[in-house]
C-alpha cells in the first residue's frame, strides 16, 4: 500500500503547488532602457585661404653638360691636378695642354710666308702705281698697265692667304690648351699624360657647378593646382615660376634646397598620364674651408633622389580637415545642436597626404566627428568632446 499511496501523494502535492504558482504569478515593474551616448571627438568647421602644395619626387641632374673634345691633335703634355672626377674648376681655367712644338713651327713658317707676301704685295702695289703714271704720260702701254694691275691683285690675294694661314696657326697653337667653358665639376677624365689625342677626341665630361635641375613627374590634374600658364612655350617668366623646396637625405642628414619650377615638357607620358617638369636649383658655394654656418648648405649632389614641394595657387574659402574624417569616399559625420550624428555628402576639392580640402557641403561652425567610430546609425545620440586641431 505504501508503494502505491506515497507516489500518488507526492504527485498530487506537486500538482497543487504548481497550480498555486500559476494562479498567483509575481509581476515585475517595467523599467525603461537607459541609452548611454557614445563619446566622440569633434571639431568645428572653419573656412580659410590655403596655398596648395604639389609634391613629387625626382632625381637631380646637371643643368649644363659639356663633353670636352680636342680641337687639335697631339700628345698630352700636361694635365691639371683638378682634372679628376669630382674636381672643381673655374671658367677659363686650363685643364690640359698638348705638345705644341709642331704648332710653334707651323706658326713660324706662316709668319715667314706672311712677311714674304707682304713684301711682294707692297712691291706690286708700287709697281702698279708707277705704271699708272707712265700710262698717263703715254710711256707705258695698256697691256703693261693691265699686267701690273693683275700682279698687284695676285700679290694682295697671296698676302690675304698668308695672313689667314698665320691666323690659323695661332688658333691651332692656342687650341693646344683646353680650358673650362664654365664653372664646372669634373665628371670624368678620358685621357692620360703622354697619350696621343686626335682631333675631336673626347678628353673629359664636365657638369655645370652653378645650377642643377631636378626632373619630376606631375599628374595632369596636379597642373591645375599650380599658378602657371599652361599654354606657354619655353621657360616660365621669373615672376610666374613657382617656388620649390627640395628635400633629400645626404650623408645621413636631411638637407633642404630652394629652387623654382622653370619649364614643363611638351609631351605626356601615355602610360602614366604624367608630364615632366624641370626644377632649377642654384648651387651654393661650398669650397674647402667653408664656415660652420655653411655646413648645412651644401651643393645639391647630382644623381641624388629627392622630394619636391611645389608652391601652388592660393584657394579662398576652403575647409581643411584631417583626411581620416572622410567616410564612404565623400561623406563626413556631422553632429548637430541636439548632439545627434548624421552622414553628410561633401564636395572634395583635393585629397592630400594628411588633409582633405572640402569646397562644398559644410558650413563654418558645424561640428564634425573625427573619432574612428565604426558602428554608426543616422540620428544616433553622441557625447561630443570638442577638440581643437
Amino acid at each position: 500500500m505504501k508503494r502505491i499511496v506515497l507516489p500518488i501523494l507526492i504527485l498530487a502535492t506537486c500538482i497543487g503547488f504548481s497550480s498555486f504558482i500559476m494562479r498567483n504569478p509575481k509581476r515585475l515593474s517595467e523599467i525603461p532602457i537607459e541609452i548611454i551616448p557614445v563619446a566622440v571627438r569633434v571639431m568645428e568647421v572653419n573656412s580659410s585661404s590655403t596655398t596648395l602644395v604639389v609634391g613629387s619626387q625626382g632625381k637631380v641632374q646637371a643643368a649644363q653638360t659639356a663633353n670636352l673634345a680636342a680641337a687639335t691633335a697631339g700628345p698630352v703634355a700636361w694635365i691639371s691636378p683638378a682634372m679628376q672626377a669630382g674636381g672643381f674648376v673655374k671658367e677659363g681655367e686650363i685643364l690640359l695642354k698638348l705638345e705644341t712644338s709642331d704648332y710653334e713651327t707651323m706658326r713660324a713658317r706662316s709668319e715667314a710666308t706672311m712677311r714674304q707676301a707682304q713684301a711682294e704685295a707692297q712691291h706690286a702695289a708700287r709697281e702698279y702705281e708707277r705704271m699708272q703714271e707712265l700710262a698717263g704720260q703715254r710711256l707705258a702701254s695698256q697691256s703693261q698697265l693691265q699686267d701690273a694691275q693683275r700682279l698687284a691683285e695676285v700679290s694682295s690675294a697671296r698676302l690675304a692667304d698668308a695672313e689667314a694661314n698665320n691666323k690659323q696657326a695661332e688658333l691651332d697653337l692656342g687650341r693646344a690648351e683646353i680650358k673650362a667653358p664654365f664653372d664646372a665639376i669634373i665628371n670624368s677624365r678620358d685621357v692620360e699624360l703622354g697619350q696621343y689625342v686626335n682631333k675631336a677626341q673626347s678628353v673629359g665630361v664636365l657638369y655645370g657647378a652653378d645650377v642643377v635641375e631636378v626632373r619630376v613627374p606631375l599628374a595632369i590634374r596636379q597642373l591645375g593646382y599650380l599658378q602657371v600658364p599652361l599654354g606657354l612655350r619655353g621657360e616660365l617668366p621669373e615672376k610666374q615660376a613657382p617656388k620649390v623646396t627640395i628635400t633629400g637625405n645626404y650623408g645621413g642628414v636631411e638637407h633642404q634646397w630652394h629652387g623654382k619650377l622653370v619649364r614643363i615638357e611638351a609631351t605626356i607620358d601615355p602610360n602614366s598620364n604624367t608630364v615632366q617638369t624641370i626644377i632649377r636649383v642654384p648651387q651654393p658655394l661650398a669650397e674647402a674651408g667653408f664656415s660652420e654656418k655653411q655646413k648645412d648648405v651644401i651643393p645639391l649632389p647630382i644623381g641624388l633622389y629627392v622630394n619636391a614641394a611645389i608652391n601652388g595657387r592660393t584657394i579662398d574659402d576652403i575647409i581643411s580637415l584631417p583626411r581620416s574624417v572622410i567616410r564612404n569616399n565623400n561623406q563626413v559625420l556631422v553632429v548637430d545642436a541636439e548632439n545627434k550624428m548624421y552622414f553628410r555628402d561633401v564636395e572634395i576639392f583635393r585629397l592630400e597626404e594628411k588633409q582633405v580640402l572640402i569646397s562644398g557641403g559644410l558650413l563654418p561652425g558645424e561640428r564634425i566627428c573625427i573619432s574612428p567610430i565604426q558602428a554608426v546609425v543616422d540620428g544616433m545620440v553622441v557625447q561630443p568632446l570638442i577638440e581643437v586641431i
